[in-house]
Protein backbone atom coordinates (compact mmCIF):
# COMPACT_ATOMS: atom_id res chain seq x y z
CA UNK A 1 0.00 0.00 0.00
CA UNK A 2 1.69 3.51 -1.35
CA UNK A 3 1.50 6.37 1.40
CA UNK A 4 -1.14 8.58 1.72
CA UNK A 5 0.20 12.10 0.47
CA UNK A 6 -2.53 14.16 0.55
CA UNK A 7 -3.21 15.66 3.71
CA UNK A 8 -6.69 17.04 5.33
CA UNK A 9 -7.83 19.67 2.81
CA UNK A 10 -8.92 23.15 4.54
CA UNK A 11 -10.22 26.22 2.38
CA UNK A 12 -7.51 28.39 3.75
CA UNK A 13 -4.56 29.91 3.18
CA UNK A 14 -2.67 27.41 5.18
CA UNK A 15 -3.84 25.13 2.62
CA UNK A 16 -0.25 23.67 0.46
CA UNK A 17 -0.99 24.62 -2.81
CA UNK A 18 -1.70 21.36 -5.15
CA UNK A 19 1.01 20.78 -7.88
CA UNK A 20 0.87 21.18 -11.30
CA UNK A 21 0.22 17.98 -13.34
CA UNK A 22 1.95 16.82 -16.49
CA UNK A 23 -0.04 17.90 -19.66
CA UNK A 24 -0.15 14.12 -20.44
CA UNK A 25 -2.57 13.53 -17.44
CA UNK A 26 -6.19 12.97 -17.69
CA UNK A 27 -8.35 14.63 -14.70
CA UNK A 28 -11.43 13.29 -14.12
CA UNK A 29 -13.79 14.17 -11.05
CA UNK A 30 -16.72 12.07 -9.94
CA UNK A 31 -19.45 12.70 -8.24
CA UNK A 32 -20.48 10.82 -4.94
CA UNK A 33 -18.72 8.45 -3.11
CA UNK A 34 -20.47 5.06 -3.16
CA UNK A 35 -20.12 1.79 -4.88
CA UNK A 36 -20.85 3.29 -7.96
CA UNK A 37 -17.98 6.04 -7.91
CA UNK A 38 -15.15 4.09 -6.17
CA UNK A 39 -15.86 0.87 -8.47
CA UNK A 40 -15.69 3.48 -11.55
CA UNK A 41 -12.61 4.43 -10.08
CA UNK A 42 -11.19 1.21 -9.82
CA UNK A 43 -11.43 0.28 -13.23
CA UNK A 44 -10.16 3.74 -14.67
CA UNK A 45 -7.14 3.69 -12.03
CA UNK A 46 -5.93 0.62 -12.74
CA UNK A 47 -6.10 0.35 -16.66
CA UNK A 48 -4.91 3.97 -17.45
CA UNK A 49 -1.57 4.64 -15.47
CA UNK A 50 -2.38 8.77 -16.59
CA UNK A 51 -5.58 9.05 -15.12
CA UNK A 52 -5.73 11.38 -11.56
CA UNK A 53 -9.17 11.05 -9.85
CA UNK A 54 -11.27 13.51 -7.44
CA UNK A 55 -13.94 12.01 -5.84
CA UNK A 56 -16.53 14.36 -4.23
CA UNK A 57 -19.16 13.63 -1.68
CA UNK A 58 -21.62 16.04 0.21
CA UNK A 59 -20.77 14.45 2.93
CA UNK A 60 -17.52 14.37 5.09
CA UNK A 61 -17.82 10.65 5.02
CA UNK A 62 -17.26 8.29 1.69
CA UNK A 63 -19.21 4.88 1.02
CA UNK A 64 -22.54 6.31 0.32
CA UNK A 65 -24.80 3.28 0.26
CA UNK A 66 -22.61 0.56 1.80
CA UNK A 67 -22.55 3.00 4.64
CA UNK A 68 -26.18 4.33 5.03
CA UNK A 69 -27.93 1.78 3.02
CA UNK A 70 -27.00 -1.81 4.52
CA UNK A 71 -28.54 -3.25 7.15
CA UNK A 72 -26.58 -3.30 10.40
CA UNK A 73 -27.20 -7.26 10.75
CA UNK A 74 -25.24 -7.62 7.51
CA UNK A 75 -21.76 -6.95 7.96
CA UNK A 76 -20.77 -9.30 5.36
CA UNK A 77 -22.26 -6.62 2.52
CA UNK A 78 -19.84 -4.01 4.19
CA UNK A 79 -16.66 -5.57 3.32
CA UNK A 80 -16.81 -4.08 0.07
CA UNK A 81 -15.59 -0.94 2.36
CA UNK A 82 -12.12 -3.08 2.13
CA UNK A 83 -12.07 -2.72 -1.68
CA UNK A 84 -12.90 1.00 -1.89
CA UNK A 85 -10.21 1.46 0.66
CA UNK A 86 -7.74 -0.32 -1.47
CA UNK A 87 -8.84 2.29 -4.21
CA UNK A 88 -8.19 5.27 -2.16
CA UNK A 89 -4.73 5.15 -0.61
CA UNK A 90 -3.02 2.71 -3.84
CA UNK A 91 -2.45 4.97 -6.23
CA UNK A 92 -0.90 7.69 -4.42
CA UNK A 93 -2.25 11.15 -5.20
CA UNK A 94 -4.07 9.74 -8.26
CA UNK A 95 -7.12 9.32 -6.14
CA UNK A 96 -8.21 11.86 -4.28
CA UNK A 97 -11.20 12.14 -1.90
CA UNK A 98 -12.53 15.46 -0.69
CA UNK A 99 -15.60 15.10 1.05
CA UNK A 100 -18.40 17.98 2.81
CA UNK A 101 -18.50 19.51 -1.08
CA UNK A 102 -22.07 19.87 -2.12
CA UNK A 103 -22.21 20.23 -6.18
CA UNK A 104 -24.74 22.23 -7.44
CA UNK A 105 -24.26 24.47 -4.54
CA UNK A 106 -20.66 24.81 -3.12
CA UNK A 107 -19.49 24.06 -6.45
CA UNK A 108 -21.35 24.34 -9.78
CA UNK A 109 -20.58 21.96 -12.58
CA UNK A 110 -19.78 24.52 -15.06
CA UNK A 111 -16.47 25.37 -12.74
CA UNK A 112 -16.02 21.31 -12.22
CA UNK A 113 -15.83 21.59 -16.14
CA UNK A 114 -12.95 23.79 -16.29
CA UNK A 115 -10.89 21.70 -14.34
CA UNK A 116 -11.63 18.50 -15.17
CA UNK A 117 -11.74 16.37 -18.87
CA UNK A 118 -14.01 14.05 -17.69
CA UNK A 119 -16.40 14.35 -15.30
CA UNK A 120 -18.85 11.27 -13.97
CA UNK A 121 -22.26 12.03 -11.87
CA UNK A 122 -22.83 8.86 -9.63
CA UNK A 123 -24.58 10.70 -6.80
CA UNK A 124 -27.23 7.71 -6.40
CA UNK A 125 -30.78 8.62 -5.77
CA UNK A 126 -31.65 11.16 -2.93
CA UNK A 127 -35.53 11.41 -3.52
CA UNK A 128 -38.40 9.21 -2.41
CA UNK A 129 -41.59 8.31 -4.36
CA UNK A 130 -44.87 8.48 -2.88
CA UNK A 131 -48.01 7.28 -2.50
CA UNK A 132 -49.86 10.21 -3.67
CA UNK A 133 -52.91 9.62 -1.40
CA UNK A 134 -54.65 11.72 1.53
CA UNK A 135 -52.93 11.33 4.79
CA UNK A 136 -49.47 10.69 3.85
CA UNK A 137 -47.99 13.40 5.78
CA UNK A 138 -49.78 12.71 8.64
CA UNK A 139 -46.82 11.98 12.05
CA UNK A 140 -46.19 8.47 11.92
CA UNK A 141 -45.82 7.90 8.27
CA UNK A 142 -41.98 7.74 7.04
CA UNK A 143 -39.79 6.94 3.87
CA UNK A 144 -38.34 3.96 3.86
CA UNK A 145 -34.65 5.97 3.44
CA UNK A 146 -35.45 7.98 6.39
CA UNK A 147 -36.03 5.43 8.18
CA UNK A 148 -32.75 3.21 7.21
CA UNK A 149 -30.95 6.65 7.36
CA UNK A 150 -32.05 6.85 11.18
CA UNK A 151 -31.05 3.48 12.25
CA UNK A 152 -27.87 3.59 9.74
CA UNK A 153 -27.13 7.08 11.16
CA UNK A 154 -27.05 9.69 7.83
CA UNK A 155 -27.11 13.10 9.80
CA UNK A 156 -29.77 14.25 7.76
CA UNK A 157 -32.53 11.75 9.27
CA UNK A 158 -30.24 11.37 12.86
CA UNK A 159 -32.33 13.37 14.97
CA UNK A 160 -35.89 11.77 13.12
CA UNK A 161 -38.23 11.99 16.60
CA UNK A 162 -39.52 7.76 15.94
CA UNK A 163 -41.55 6.67 18.94
CA UNK A 164 -41.98 3.27 18.91
CA UNK A 165 -43.16 3.09 22.64
CA UNK A 166 -46.63 2.99 22.19
CA UNK A 167 -46.75 1.91 18.88
CA UNK A 168 -48.58 -1.84 18.52
CA UNK A 169 -48.47 -2.54 14.82
CA UNK A 170 -46.67 -1.47 11.88
CA UNK A 171 -47.07 -1.35 7.94
CA UNK A 172 -44.02 -1.78 5.88
CA UNK A 173 -45.34 -1.19 2.30
CA UNK A 174 -43.06 -2.62 -0.53
CA UNK A 175 -42.08 -6.19 -0.63
CA UNK A 176 -38.00 -5.43 -1.97
CA UNK A 177 -35.07 -5.96 0.52
CA UNK A 178 -35.64 -3.02 2.51
CA UNK A 179 -39.21 -3.60 2.95
CA UNK A 180 -38.04 -7.08 4.64
CA UNK A 181 -35.13 -5.24 6.52
CA UNK A 182 -36.97 -2.97 8.23
CA UNK A 183 -39.41 -4.95 9.46
CA UNK A 184 -36.47 -7.83 10.37
CA UNK A 185 -34.72 -4.96 12.52
CA UNK A 186 -37.80 -4.18 14.30
CA UNK A 187 -38.20 -7.80 15.45
CA UNK A 188 -35.12 -8.60 16.15
CA UNK A 189 -33.90 -9.38 19.72
CA UNK A 190 -32.34 -6.32 21.06
CA UNK A 191 -29.30 -8.24 22.27
CA UNK A 192 -28.43 -9.37 18.73
CA UNK A 193 -29.01 -6.06 17.48
CA UNK A 194 -26.85 -4.38 20.14
CA UNK A 195 -23.86 -5.97 18.82
CA UNK A 196 -24.03 -4.06 15.18
CA UNK A 197 -23.22 -1.05 14.16
CA UNK A 198 -26.78 0.38 14.58
CA UNK A 199 -26.23 3.73 16.08
CA UNK A 200 -27.49 3.91 19.69
CA UNK A 201 -30.04 6.75 19.25
CA UNK A 202 -32.06 3.73 17.19
CA UNK A 203 -31.37 0.80 19.55
CA UNK A 204 -32.21 2.51 21.87
CA UNK A 205 -35.88 3.27 20.44
CA UNK A 206 -36.25 0.07 19.38
CA UNK A 207 -35.50 -1.56 22.75
CA UNK A 208 -38.72 0.69 23.97
CA UNK A 209 -40.79 -0.10 21.17
CA UNK A 210 -43.91 -2.25 21.46
CA UNK A 211 -44.48 -3.06 18.45
CA UNK A 212 -45.91 -6.50 18.23
CA UNK A 213 -47.12 -6.98 14.45
CA UNK A 214 -45.38 -6.11 11.01
CA UNK A 215 -47.37 -5.91 7.96
CA UNK A 216 -44.98 -6.04 5.03
CA UNK A 217 -47.93 -5.02 2.04
CA UNK A 218 -47.38 -5.41 -1.79
CA UNK A 219 -50.01 -4.27 -4.44
CA UNK A 220 -49.25 -7.22 -6.42
CA UNK A 221 -48.86 -11.06 -5.74
CA UNK A 222 -46.82 -13.99 -3.93
CA UNK A 223 -44.43 -14.41 -7.29
CA UNK A 224 -44.06 -10.51 -8.00
CA UNK A 225 -42.82 -9.69 -4.57
CA UNK A 226 -38.74 -8.67 -5.30
CA UNK A 227 -36.97 -9.82 -1.87
CA UNK A 228 -34.47 -11.88 -2.29
CA UNK A 229 -34.40 -15.98 -0.58
CA UNK A 230 -31.48 -14.23 2.02
CA UNK A 231 -33.62 -11.57 3.35
CA UNK A 232 -37.08 -13.38 3.23
CA UNK A 233 -34.90 -16.54 5.27
CA UNK A 234 -33.55 -14.32 7.40
CA UNK A 235 -37.28 -13.11 8.51
CA UNK A 236 -38.53 -16.62 9.12
CA UNK A 237 -35.73 -17.85 11.17
CA UNK A 238 -36.26 -14.57 13.76
CA UNK A 239 -36.55 -16.51 17.24
CA UNK A 240 -40.15 -16.09 18.65
CA UNK A 241 -41.48 -14.24 16.61
CA UNK A 242 -44.20 -16.14 13.81
CA UNK A 243 -44.77 -15.39 10.30
CA UNK A 244 -47.77 -15.79 8.40
CA UNK A 245 -48.50 -16.00 4.59
CA UNK A 246 -51.73 -16.40 2.78
CA UNK A 247 -52.80 -20.05 2.75
CA UNK A 248 -53.45 -19.02 -1.12
CA UNK A 249 -49.68 -19.31 -1.49
CA UNK A 250 -50.05 -23.00 -0.89
CA UNK A 251 -50.97 -23.17 -4.68
CA UNK A 252 -48.26 -21.46 -6.54
CA UNK A 253 -47.20 -23.47 -9.23
CA UNK A 254 -43.39 -23.34 -9.36
CA UNK A 255 -42.37 -25.63 -11.55
CA UNK A 256 -41.64 -22.98 -13.86
CA UNK A 257 -39.62 -20.71 -12.51
CA UNK A 258 -36.74 -19.53 -12.63
CA UNK A 259 -34.02 -20.91 -9.83
CA UNK A 260 -34.05 -17.75 -7.80
CA UNK A 261 -37.76 -16.98 -7.89
CA UNK A 262 -38.81 -20.72 -7.39
CA UNK A 263 -36.70 -20.60 -4.08
CA UNK A 264 -38.56 -17.43 -2.63
CA UNK A 265 -41.43 -19.00 -4.00
CA UNK A 266 -41.01 -22.85 -2.16
CA UNK A 267 -40.07 -20.98 0.86
CA UNK A 268 -43.79 -19.52 0.62
CA UNK A 269 -45.18 -22.32 -0.04
CA UNK A 270 -43.94 -23.96 3.40
CA UNK A 271 -45.11 -20.89 5.19
CA UNK A 272 -48.53 -20.71 4.06
CA UNK A 273 -51.25 -20.88 6.16
CA UNK A 274 -48.85 -20.77 9.20
CA UNK A 275 -50.32 -18.91 12.00
CA UNK A 276 -49.95 -15.17 13.14
CA UNK A 277 -49.48 -13.91 17.07
CA UNK A 278 -49.12 -16.30 19.04
CA UNK A 279 -49.24 -15.91 22.58
CA UNK A 280 -48.72 -12.24 22.87
CA UNK A 281 -45.50 -12.50 20.82
CA UNK A 282 -44.15 -11.11 17.79
CA UNK A 283 -45.63 -11.31 14.29
CA UNK A 284 -45.19 -10.68 10.39
CA UNK A 285 -47.03 -11.23 7.64
CA UNK A 286 -47.25 -10.93 4.49
CA UNK A 287 -49.76 -9.00 2.33
CA UNK A 288 -51.03 -9.13 -0.94
CA UNK A 289 -53.11 -7.51 -4.19
CA UNK A 290 -53.01 -4.11 -2.36
CA UNK A 291 -52.79 -0.85 -3.23
CA UNK A 292 -52.66 2.10 -0.89
CA UNK A 293 -55.61 4.60 -0.93
CA UNK A 294 -55.77 6.72 2.02
CA UNK A 295 -53.94 6.56 5.44
CA UNK A 296 -56.45 7.14 8.04
CA UNK A 297 -56.12 8.74 11.58
CA UNK A 298 -57.07 9.73 15.24
CA UNK A 299 -55.88 12.12 17.35
CA UNK A 300 -53.34 13.37 14.94
CA UNK A 301 -51.29 10.49 14.47
CA UNK A 302 -51.67 7.29 12.06
CA UNK A 303 -54.64 4.47 13.05
CA UNK A 304 -55.23 2.54 9.96
CA UNK A 305 -53.60 2.46 5.82
CA UNK A 306 -57.03 1.99 4.06
CA UNK A 307 -56.20 0.10 0.65
CA UNK A 308 -57.96 -1.18 -2.66
CA UNK A 309 -57.92 -4.83 -3.26
CA UNK A 310 -56.50 -5.42 -6.27
CA UNK A 311 -56.90 -8.89 -9.04
CA UNK A 312 -53.85 -10.05 -11.11
CA UNK A 313 -54.44 -9.68 -15.16
CA UNK A 314 -52.25 -10.78 -17.35
CA UNK A 315 -50.96 -14.69 -18.45
CA UNK A 316 -47.25 -14.28 -17.94
CA UNK A 317 -47.36 -15.08 -14.15
CA UNK A 318 -44.32 -13.07 -13.79
CA UNK A 319 -45.30 -9.90 -15.27
CA UNK A 320 -49.25 -9.71 -14.14
CA UNK A 321 -50.13 -6.28 -13.82
CA UNK A 322 -52.50 -5.22 -10.39
CA UNK A 323 -56.07 -4.08 -11.22
CA UNK A 324 -58.51 -2.40 -8.40
CA UNK A 325 -61.41 -4.53 -7.57
CA UNK A 326 -64.42 -2.36 -5.72
CA UNK A 327 -63.18 -3.85 -2.40
CA UNK A 328 -61.48 -2.01 0.29
CA UNK A 329 -59.26 -3.22 3.31
CA UNK A 330 -58.14 -1.60 6.33
CA UNK A 331 -54.82 -2.30 8.02
CA UNK A 332 -54.97 -1.39 11.60
CA UNK A 333 -51.63 0.49 12.42
CA UNK A 334 -49.91 2.95 14.45
CA UNK A 335 -46.74 3.36 11.99
CA UNK A 336 -46.02 3.41 8.26
CA UNK A 337 -43.21 2.54 6.51
CA UNK A 338 -42.87 3.39 2.80
CA UNK A 339 -40.47 1.12 0.83
CA UNK A 340 -42.09 1.90 -2.57
CA UNK A 341 -38.26 2.91 -4.05
CA UNK A 342 -35.64 6.18 -4.33
CA UNK A 343 -35.75 8.36 -7.07
CA UNK A 344 -32.45 10.62 -8.30
CA UNK A 345 -32.93 14.63 -8.97
CA UNK A 346 -31.11 16.80 -10.65
CA UNK A 347 -28.57 18.44 -9.47
CA UNK A 348 -27.50 20.87 -11.63
CA UNK A 349 -28.72 22.65 -14.80
CA UNK A 350 -26.16 21.61 -17.31
CA UNK A 351 -26.49 17.82 -16.95
CA UNK A 352 -29.49 16.67 -18.96
CA UNK A 353 -32.26 14.82 -16.41
CA UNK A 354 -35.28 12.42 -17.77
CA UNK A 355 -37.93 14.07 -15.43
CA UNK A 356 -40.32 10.35 -16.40
CA UNK A 357 -37.29 7.88 -15.50
CA UNK A 358 -35.27 10.13 -12.70
CA UNK A 359 -32.38 9.36 -14.45
CA UNK A 360 -29.59 10.84 -16.67
CA UNK A 361 -30.19 9.53 -20.19
CA UNK A 362 -26.89 7.85 -21.34
CA UNK A 363 -25.74 5.34 -23.70
CA UNK A 364 -23.72 2.67 -21.61
CA UNK A 365 -22.80 5.46 -19.16
CA UNK A 366 -22.12 8.49 -21.93
CA UNK A 367 -24.65 11.41 -21.56
CA UNK A 368 -26.43 11.99 -24.03
CA UNK A 369 -25.22 15.03 -26.32
CA UNK A 370 -22.60 15.77 -23.25
CA UNK A 371 -18.99 14.84 -24.46
CA UNK A 372 -16.67 14.18 -21.15
CA UNK A 373 -19.96 13.86 -19.03
CA UNK A 374 -20.97 10.31 -17.42
CA UNK A 375 -22.82 8.60 -15.33
CA UNK A 376 -22.94 5.50 -13.02
CA UNK A 377 -25.29 3.90 -10.48
CA UNK A 378 -28.84 4.42 -9.82
CA UNK A 379 -28.55 8.08 -11.43
CA UNK A 380 -27.74 6.12 -14.34
CA UNK A 381 -30.16 3.38 -14.83
CA UNK A 382 -32.72 3.83 -11.68
CA UNK A 383 -32.75 2.73 -7.94
CA UNK A 384 -32.26 -1.50 -8.83
CA UNK A 385 -30.01 -4.36 -8.21
CA UNK A 386 -27.62 -5.10 -5.43
CA UNK A 387 -23.88 -4.35 -5.08
CA UNK A 388 -22.67 -6.98 -7.63
CA UNK A 389 -24.88 -5.28 -10.71
CA UNK A 390 -23.74 -2.03 -9.60
CA UNK A 391 -19.73 -2.96 -10.16
CA UNK A 392 -20.81 -4.32 -13.62
CA UNK A 393 -22.77 -1.20 -14.49
CA UNK A 394 -19.28 1.14 -13.13
CA UNK A 395 -17.38 -1.45 -14.64
CA UNK A 396 -19.89 -0.82 -18.12
CA UNK A 397 -18.91 3.38 -17.75
CA UNK A 398 -15.78 3.51 -16.94
CA UNK A 399 -14.91 1.00 -20.04
CA UNK A 400 -17.26 3.51 -22.30
CA UNK A 401 -14.33 6.01 -20.98
CA UNK A 402 -11.98 3.89 -21.55
CA UNK A 403 -12.81 4.19 -24.90
CA UNK A 404 -13.42 7.13 -25.91
CA UNK A 405 -9.64 8.05 -24.22
CA UNK A 406 -8.29 5.43 -26.47
CA UNK A 407 -10.19 7.01 -29.70
CA UNK A 408 -9.35 10.55 -29.12
CA UNK A 409 -12.74 11.57 -28.05
CA UNK A 410 -11.58 12.63 -24.52
CA UNK A 411 -7.97 14.16 -24.09
CA UNK A 412 -6.24 16.17 -22.01
CA UNK A 413 -7.40 19.73 -21.78
CA UNK A 414 -3.29 20.53 -21.73
CA UNK A 415 -3.93 22.90 -18.38
CA UNK A 416 -1.56 22.99 -16.35
CA UNK A 417 -3.19 22.71 -12.37
CA UNK A 418 -2.08 25.97 -10.22
CA UNK A 419 -5.23 26.70 -8.25
CA UNK A 420 -7.20 23.46 -7.11
CA UNK A 421 -11.27 25.11 -7.22
CA UNK A 422 -11.89 23.28 -3.73
CA UNK A 423 -9.22 26.76 -2.44
CA UNK A 424 -12.21 28.95 -2.79
CA UNK A 425 -14.95 27.41 -0.99
CA UNK A 426 -15.08 29.10 2.45
CA UNK A 427 -15.59 25.81 4.06
CA UNK A 428 -13.83 22.91 5.61
CA UNK A 429 -13.32 20.05 3.44
CA UNK A 430 -12.44 16.20 4.24
CA UNK A 431 -9.82 13.77 2.47
CA UNK A 432 -8.98 10.34 2.86
CA UNK A 433 -6.75 10.73 5.73
CA UNK A 434 -9.40 12.63 7.44
CA UNK A 435 -12.42 10.03 6.93
CA UNK A 436 -9.44 7.70 8.45
CA UNK A 437 -9.54 9.91 11.95
CA UNK A 438 -13.21 10.04 11.84
CA UNK A 439 -13.11 6.14 10.93
CA UNK A 440 -10.78 4.96 14.34
CA UNK A 441 -13.07 7.42 16.51
CA UNK A 442 -16.08 5.62 15.72
CA UNK A 443 -14.27 2.06 15.74
CA UNK A 444 -12.88 3.31 19.35
CA UNK A 445 -16.45 4.26 20.98
CA UNK A 446 -18.42 0.69 19.17
CA UNK A 447 -15.74 -0.85 20.80
CA UNK A 448 -16.14 0.57 24.40
CA UNK A 449 -20.14 -0.74 24.01
CA UNK A 450 -19.43 -3.81 22.24
CA UNK A 451 -20.23 -2.50 18.79
CA UNK A 452 -18.12 -2.90 15.35
CA UNK A 453 -18.26 0.86 16.00
CA UNK A 454 -20.61 3.96 17.00
CA UNK A 455 -21.42 6.23 13.93
CA UNK A 456 -21.07 9.74 13.74
CA UNK A 457 -24.21 11.32 12.94
CA UNK A 458 -23.37 15.22 13.32
CA UNK A 459 -21.51 16.85 10.63
CA UNK A 460 -19.66 19.37 12.77
CA UNK A 461 -18.30 16.70 14.95
CA UNK A 462 -17.18 14.63 11.77
CA UNK A 463 -15.55 17.76 10.65
CA UNK A 464 -13.87 18.42 14.13
CA UNK A 465 -12.62 14.89 14.47
CA UNK A 466 -11.61 14.71 10.86
CA UNK A 467 -8.56 17.74 11.48
CA UNK A 468 -6.69 15.31 14.27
Amino acid sequence: MLPRTQQFLRASASVRSISARTISSLKACIVGAGPAGYYTAQRLLKRNDHIHIDIIDRLPVPFGLVRFGVAPDHPEVKNAINTFTQTATGFGDRCRFIGNVEVGKDVRISELEKHYDILVMTYGAENDRKFGIPGEDAPGVYAAREFVGWYNGLPKFADLAIDLSKAKSAVVFGQGNVALDIARLLLMPIDKLAKTDICQHALDAIAASTLSSIHIVGRRGPLQASFTIKEFRELTKLPGVQGHVPSYAENINIDELPRPKRRVAELMKNKAGSSGDADGGKSWHLDFLLTPREVLTSNGRVSALRCTKNKLVGDDIMSQRAEPTDESHDISCDLIVRSIGYQSRCIDERIPFDTKTYTIPNEHGRVVGKAGLYCSGWVKRGPVGVLASTMTDAFDTADSILEDIDSGLTSSSQTGETHHWSHSLGKDLVDFTGWENINQEEISRGENKGKPREKIVNINEMLRIAKR
